[in-house]
C-alpha cells in the first residue's frame, strides 16, 4: 500500500511577494546538490509539493544557487549565534516569505514571529503550518504597529532578508530607526544589493527566462554600511557578515569579494546593533 502524496499547492502571488519563490528555488536547487553548503530539506519538499513552473520561470544556475545559499548562511549563522546567548529569545522575520530558517536552526526553545504581507502569509500557512513556538502576523513591515506582538523578555532579533530592497530609501530608514526605537539591546540583520545591481532592475535588464526582477528602489554598496548608523541615535554598532562556504568554490568566492572593486560593490549583509536605554532593568 503506497503512502497518499500531499496535496499539490498553487501559488498565485503578485510581483514582489513572488520574489520568496524564486529564493525558495535557489535554497532547494543547492540542498539537492551531494556538496551542498546549505542543509535545507524543507525547501526541497515545498519546491516539490508547490505547482509552479519553477524551472520554467526562473531558470537554472548552480552559480546562482551558490550564491543564494552562502547570503542564507550568513543569516543562519548570525539567528544561530542569537539563540547562543539567548535561548528563549524571540526571533522576528520580516518579510520572510516562504524561509525555512526555523527548520534548520530552531533550538527548541525559541519563539518566531513572521510579519509579511497577508498573500504571503496565507501561502505559508498553508505550506507550514505554525508550531506552538511560532507566530504567522499578516501585516506591512513598515507599519510598526507588529511590534507591539513581540515578546522583549528574553531578548529580540530581526532580520530583514531580501526585504529591504523593495522599499523606498525612506521607508528603509524609518524601519530602521523604529526598530532601534522600539527594542533597545536588540539587533537587526538585514541584506542589501548593491547600486548597480539595483539600476540594472529599475530599467528592467534583469530578466532570466520567463522571470522579470522587479525594480529595486534601494540599494547599499558594501562600503557604505557605515551611513547606516545615521539612520537613529540608537544605532549602536554596524558589523559586516562575511559569507562562508564548502570546498573550493565556497572557499574561493568569499575571498573574491574581499577585492576591489567587488569588496565595497557586492552584495551585502549587516548586522545593526541597538543600544540599551539607560535605566533599563
Amino acid at each position: 500500500m503506497t503512502s497518499q502524496q500531499p496535496e499539490q499547492v498553487k501559488a498565485e502571488l503578485g510581483v514582489i511577494p513572488e520574489t520568496a519563490l524564486w529564493t525558495l528555488y535557489q535554497r532547494a536547487a543547492e540542498a539537492r546538490r551531494p556538496d551542498a553548503m546549505l542543509h535545507d530539506p524543507k525547501a526541497v519538499e515545498l519546491v516539490d509539493r508547490l505547482d509552479h513552473p519553477f524551472a520554467e520561470r526562473f531558470g537554472t544556475s548552480p552559480l546562482q544557487a551558490r550564491l543564494q545559499a552562502m547570503r542564507v548562511a550568513c543569516f543562519d549563522r548570525e539567528v544561530a549565534d542569537f539563540l547562543e546567548r539567548e535561548p528563549r529569545g524571540t526571533v522576528v522575520c520580516l518579510g520572510e516569505g516562504l524561509e525555512t530558517q526555523f527548520w534548520r536552526i530552531d533550538n527548541g526553545r525559541a519563539h518566531w514571529l513572521t510579519v509579511d504581507l497577508p498573500e504571503s502569509v496565507e501561502l505559508r500557512e498553508r505550506l507550514l503550518p505554525p508550531g506552538p513556538r511560532q507566530r504567522y502576523l499578516a501585516a506591512d513591515a513598515t507599519d510598526l504597529g507588529w511590534a507591539e506582538e513581540v515578546d522583549r523578555s528574553h531578548g529580540v532579533l530581526l532580520t530583514a532578508q531580501g526585504l529591504l530592497m523593495y522599499l523606498r530609501p525612506a521607508q528603509v530608514r524609518a524601519l530602521i530607526a523604529g526598530c532601534a526605537e522600539l527594542f533597545p539591546g536588540g539587533s537587526l540583520v538585514l541584506d542589501a544589493v548593491p547600486h548597480w545591481f539595483a539600476r540594472l532592475t529599475r530599467s528592467g535588464r534583469m530578466r532570466t527566462h520567463g522571470y522579470q526582477v522587479p525594480p529595486m528602489p534601494w540599494s547599499m554598496d558594501a562600503g557604505e554600511r557605515a551611513k547606516l548608523r545615521s539612520a537613529d541615535p540608537a544605532v549602536a554598532a554596524v558589523r559586516d557578515v562575511r559569507p562562508s562556504g564548502r570546498g573550493l568554490a565556497g572557499a574561493l568566492l568569499p575571498l573574491a569579494l574581499t577585492v576591489p572593486p567587488l569588496s565595497t560593490r557586492r552584495p551585502s549583509v549587516t548586522v545593526l546593533d541597538f543600544a540599551e536605554r539607560p535605566g533599563r532593568p
